[in-house]
């Protein structure tokens, strides 16, 4: 794994409208204690995206690069940035920004990295989705998802590597009988509490833009199917 550094001097990247002022931020970031007699001088913020997770939301590393240059700017105009671009195999897996942390050789990141968990400890790390049981474990512990949470996330999960349209998940799942059947704005909203109930495996759950939701497998994820094959399973 190599890291390639990206200049922040003013660069031809892409021409870019500075962003409007944060007022807050949720959740409040983690400010680290530092030991007596120094001074904080900076800060490290980590973004995990790859390309192609770029150009699926319009635009580009470059472009997001930028676009926190000039908040910084905005913000404090006495601050200075500097950015670094992390470089991994294709295919590497993982969450990205666990990637970015550990090719920046983030300390905290890499002692995590170097604790080597026996086998038992391994099988219960990450996520997974559990047909048969109809449950979904994160870190071993089960996601408080609703039936209807559920059943959105097996449908993309049996389908996995297509792009489901918005339209198709609401027929699909949705009768004209049920109490409340979303459109395809409020499908969007069904699909974010899931992502929020999925905690730091929202990812897995992928926006296509202008199209619809894709299930992404990690190297971190794991699905069990029931013994009796399901019937939307093809």
């Amino acid at each position: 794994m190599s890291i390639a550094h990206l200049d922040t001097r003013p660069s031809t990247l892409s021409t870019v409208t500075p962003l409007k002022r944060v007022e807050q931020i949720t959740p409040a970031p983690h400010i680290r204690a530092v030991p007596e007699g120094t001074e904080a001088r900076g800060f490290v913020l980590y973004v995990g995206i790859d390309e192609a997770k770029a150009a699926a939301d319009g635009t580009d590393l470059g472009r997001i690069v930028e676009a926190l240059k000039a908040l910084a700017a905005e913000i404090a105009p006495s601050s200075s940035t500097y950015a670094a671009v992390a470089l991994a195999p294709r295919g590497a897996g993982g969450r990205d920004v666990d990637v970015v942390r550990l090719a920046l050789q983030d300390p905290a990141a890499l002692a995590k990295h170097r604790q080597v968990p026996d086998a038992d400890d391994r099988a219960r790390d990450g996520v997974v989705v559990d047909l048969s049981r109809k449950r979904v474990l994160l870190d071993n512990e089960t996601a408080n998802l609703t039936y209807k949470e559920f059943e959105l996330l097996q449908y993309l999960v049996l389908r996995e590597g297509r792009t489901i349209e918005r339209a198709e998940l609401i027929s699909a799942l949705w009768s004209a009988g049920d109490d409340e059947v979303p459109n395809e704005r409020t499908i969007d909203v069904h699909v974010r509490r899931l992502r929020s109930k999925l905690g730091d495996y929202e990812d897995i759950v992928r926006t296509v833009r202008g199209v619809g939701y894709r299930f992404d497998r990690h190297a971190d994820v794991s699905v069990r199917h029931s013994s009796t094959p399901s019937p939307d399973l093809f």
